[in-house]
């Protein structure tokens, strides 16, 4: 089959937003299978309530779709919701930087880089109807619940093939002190001088925090059911970053004392593995980051629940809970003892763990087409319900796969696995699950696949 232009811009493979690992495709576990409904008197049996089923909508990936068309944005949710969602999570701050919505602290999206057969272009937004609100009212219209999402922890990017840039640390709104800093096997450099790739914000840096602070203070007067933050963590080189010099003297307030030899008395340049044996400012090193992270989430839900009381305010994060310490994130309950399963976590990692300050939150059960059901980590079903004691109870959860990845899902026909993975998700999350993204389900046409999974699952309560 012939793709469209329009359908093959929409799907530009996302970037990764996961470690790699090796055993993707290996379940050496028993698979459980989807659970048979229940053969009791419905008359008897009160009829459970429907978890929720949402869709992310990438913004770049979706850009050539809806940024100027009201209409496409208007006919696909009704589409979703005759499929049987009920919510969207719509990316309105792409890794380009720029917002989709009105803000007075960042300008407007204009453009994001796509791939077209032999390169990158740049695809342009003509059109200047509020998008968020767009989505807002059409989801109204046909009654689907409507979460808005940003990339948190980034300042714009320098697009491949010699496209040019975007985002505040180019265009001058961001100081170069904002961006990340990497401790490289050649010395300490500053992102902004790695060439092409996203690049990240300090997470330590005040200035930093108070910009984003501000960027959802005004998100937050949306009407949308929810906010949840994207890559809310550190940057792509893990524990490469950062190790800038305001890092380096809240380092050193933290841990009540100077840092002789910096950075090699934390990490050797270019050091992306934690020792063997971990070395005791490695561990001071994961709660520094960790800290960071959780008290700007601390500070994120306090600002955006100061304007609006009802929203919820969560987080999209990979559900590898047990390497995701390269990132600098603590997702889970304070109340979870971290330091009983991994030499690296201590109390003090444990206490910042941030799900005690969300209403919600959204995992990625990133798992390959092989490995759907299981209890371990690399399972979609695993990922989920490892994820159940993490979280304490303190935060309802969803999970869900990425039907674009490269285990099994990249090249589509996998619509006969929608009922296993609908079924693994949904019962192994709180209160539901996700896909992503959109652009997957319109290129790969799921649609009627999704549907009659959700039908199937609708069925069993």
């Amino acid at each position: 089959m012939v793709l469209s232009l329009a359908a093959f811009v929409a799907c530009e493979k996302p970037e990764d937003d996961y470690i790699w690992n090796d055993n993707w495709n290996e379940n050496t576990e028993t698979p459980e299978g989807p659970e048979e409904p229940g053969s009791s008197d419905e008359s008897e049996t009160p009829k459970k309530e429907a978890k929720a089923r949402l869709v992310w909508i990438d913004a770049a990936a979706n850009f050539k779709d809806y940024a100027n068309s009201k209409k496409n944005i208007a006919d696909d949710m009704a589409r979703l919701k005759e499929t049987g969602f009920t919510g969207v999570i719509v990316e309105v701050r792409p890794t380009t930087a720029g917002v989709l919505f009105s803000s007075d602290v960042e300008g407007p999206v204009k453009q994001v880089d796509a791939w077209i057969t032999g390169g990158y272009v740049w695809l342009k937004r003509t059109e200047n109807f509020d998008y968020l609100q767009e989505f807002i009212d059409a989801g109204k219209k046909v009654g689907l619940d409507v979460y808005a999402a940003i990339n948190t922890m980034v300042g714009g990017k320098q697009c491949p093939y010699g496209l040019g840039s975007s985002g505040p640390l180019f265009d001058g709104t961001a100081k170069k002190e904002w961006a990340s800093v990497v401790n490289t096997a050649d010395g300490l450099v500053n992102c902004m001088d790695m060439g092409d790739g996203t690049k990240f914000l300090n997470p330590a840096n005040d200035e930093v925090v108070e910009y984003l602070l501000g960027i959802l203070e005004d998100l937050a007067a949306y009407d949308v059911k929810g906010i949840i933050l994207d890559r809310c963590r550190y940057d792509d080189f893990d524990l490469q970053s950062d190790f800038s010099e305001i890092s380096r003297r809240k380092f050193e307030e933290y841990i009540g004392k100077k840092v002789q030899n910096w950075p090699g008395d934390v990490f050797a340049p270019g050091a992306d593995k934690l020792s063997s044996p971990v070395t005791s400012m490695q561990v001071k090193w994961m709660e520094f980051r960790a800290k960071n992270i959780h008290d700007f989430m601390e500070k994120a839900s306090a600002r955006v629940h100061s304007v609006n009381p009802d929203v919820r305010f969560g987080a999209y994060v990979g559900a590898w809970y047990s390497s995701y310490y390269y990132s600098g994130v603590n997702w889970a309950s304070p109340s979870y003892n971290a330091r009983n399963a991994y030499n690296w976590a201590t109390s003090e990692y444990s206490s910042y763990g941030y799900a005690d300050h969300c209403d919600i939150m959204i995992i990625g059960a990133y798992a390959s087409t092989k490995s759907i059901y299981g209890n371990s980590e690399w399972t979609m079903q695993g990922f989920c319900k490892k994820a159940q004691p993490i979280f304490a109870g303190d935060v309802p959860f969803i999970g869900g796969p990425d039907i674009g990845n490269s285990t099994g899902f990249e090249n589509g026909g996998q619509g006969k696995l929608m009922p296993d993975i609908v079924d693994a998700c949904i019962n192994a999350s709180t209160e539901g699950m996700f896909f992503f993204d959109l652009c997957h389900i319109k290129m790969y046409d799921y649609w009627g696949d999704i549907k009659k999974a959700f039908d199937k699952y609708l069925e069993t309560l």
